[in-house]
């Protein structure tokens, strides 16, 4: 079981559970049909964004696998909500998660993405004792390719038109990073 301490504090951040208050700005970056071209789900309404902050609300801990650690990521300085991270408890018996994130495109370019996705990796193999932690990504997904490159996860696959997504096949590219890898990058 992992349930952090909140805030969690980076250098120019904060990781904190959603609230209610969260809803309008959500609600500002998930109806933006750009923030959602590469995700499975088109730009949502608000009916949608109000059930999705619903979930996120509820997922402030990871009890067992199957679980999502989604947290708002906020600046210090005026408490703007700029994005989320979240960390799924993929599998128990292989010990296995992954990571992603959604950002502001208004906040992209200053590094936010890599800050706070560094925190859900910690959070995974520190706190929660995970052996292997995978990003994947729409193979369009350049920007997102950069962050998770920037993370020092490696490109692991790329898996050509494996998927329907929004009507068309896409490619995924799959990254990940062993915890003896995350060790190794934090020693170093």
């Amino acid at each position: 079981m992992l349930k952090p301490d909140y805030p969690i504090v980076t250098d120019r951040l904060q990781l904190r559970p959603y609230t209610p208050d969260d809803f309008d700005t959500l609600y500002d970056i998930h109806s933006r049909p750009e923030v959602a071209r590469y995700l499975y789900w088109d730009a949502r309404d608000r009916d949608e964004v109000r059930e999705a902050l619903e979930k996120k609300i509820r997922s402030s801990v990871l009890a067992d696998e199957g679980d999502a650690l989604q947290l708002a990521v906020v600046l210090p300085e005026t408490g703007a909500l700029v994005g989320d991270v979240v960390l799924f408890w993929t599998s128990r018996a292989h010990r296995q998660g992954e990571v992603g994130y959604i950002f502001h495109p208004d906040h992209g370019g200053h590094g936010y993405a890599t800050e706070a996705a560094a925190v859900m990796l910690r959070l995974g193999f520190e706190g929660l004792g995970l052996h292997r932690v995978v990003g994947r990504i729409d193979g369009r997904n350049t920007a997102s390719a950069r962050v998770l490159e920037r993370l020092g996860m490696r490109r692991e696959a790329h898996l050509v038109q494996n998927e329907m997504v929004k009507g068309e096949w896409t490619d995924e590219v799959i990254y990940a990073m062993l915890e003896d890898e995350w060790r190794a990058r934090q020693a170093g």
